[in-house]
């Protein structure tokens, strides 16, 4: 599908994957919603990029609801919509006191798989009622998954579970949207410069980066906004999760 000409809505757009995702959606000529709960970072974005921002969060369907509402209004139904929301904390399923992270394990689902199937919901509703483009396409959803979906270290059940989450419904939420011209795939990225991974010492980065065969280096967030774009343009490229990660394998800790 055609990217120039047509609305994307971005969550998590503010920073990270989803700010490199809205400024290259932007750049190849969409005019793009940013949905995030970093307002500051949000309405900068916004501004640099002519788009809109929208305080929002994914684990609230009803925030979810109103703000795809405001962007059919103000700019009109998105026929791209991405993922990138989300959190990834870690703990032990049970820790060395006994104590438990259900609640972490509650919250992370929420966020990351939950809101995923928000927006997703909310998104495909309102492309449905757009008209076909000339490749017969109403939409493409973008999900954003881990490459702990197959990997899951130590310490991350919670997270690996709402990114498994993510990659296994791809395929029937592409089977389902078939009939209304909508493709819904994800990205398993791996190892990339984000803020989380600014904070870390240089010790533990280098360790990091020598477990990425090739290149040798974290991801680039601009690569992933690359991806996004690629998927949305290649009209046989559905119901899939790809693994964007220089073949890097997590060991378990």
């Amino acid at each position: 599908m055609e990217i120039k000409g047509t609305t994307a809505l971005v969550t998590g757009g503010a920073s990270g994957l989803g700010a490199a995702t809205a400024r290259e959606l932007t750049r190849r000529g969409a005019k793009v919603a940013i949905l995030d709960l970093s307002y500051d970072k949000g309405e900068a974005l916004a501004s640099e990029i002519d788009g809109l921002y929208i305080n929002a969060d994914v684990s609230s369907e009803s925030e979810v609801a109103a703000a795809v509402d405001r962007v059919v209004a103000e700019l009109g139904a998105a026929r791209i919509a991405v993922n990138c929301a989300g959190i990834g904390p870690a703990a032990r399923v049970v820790g060395r006191e006994g104590e438990l992270s259900i609640d972490l394990f509650r919250r992370t689902i929420a966020v990351n798989l939950t809101g995923t199937y928000n927006v997703i919901s909310h998104a495909a509703r309102a492309m449905r009622e757009l008209e076909p483009t000339a490749t017969d396409e109403r939409g493409v959803v973008v999900s954003t998954a881990s490459i702990a979906w197959q990997d899951g270290q130590y310490g991350q059940a919670a997270y690996a579970a709402s990114k498994g989450g993510i990659a296994s419904m791809m395929l029937p939420i592409a089977r389902e949207f078939a009939r209304s011209g909508i493709r819904c795939a994800a990205i398993a990225p791996g190892l990339f410069h984000t803020p989380m991974m600014e904070g870390l010492p240089d010790d533990v980065t280098e360790k990091i980066v020598s477990q990425v065969p090739f290149p040798a280096r974290l991801g680039a967030p601009e690569e992933f906004g690359t991806m996004v774009a690629q998927i949305v343009e290649n009209p046989y490229l559905n119901g899939t999760t790809v693994r964007l990660d220089g073949a890097a394998r997590l060991p378990p800790r």
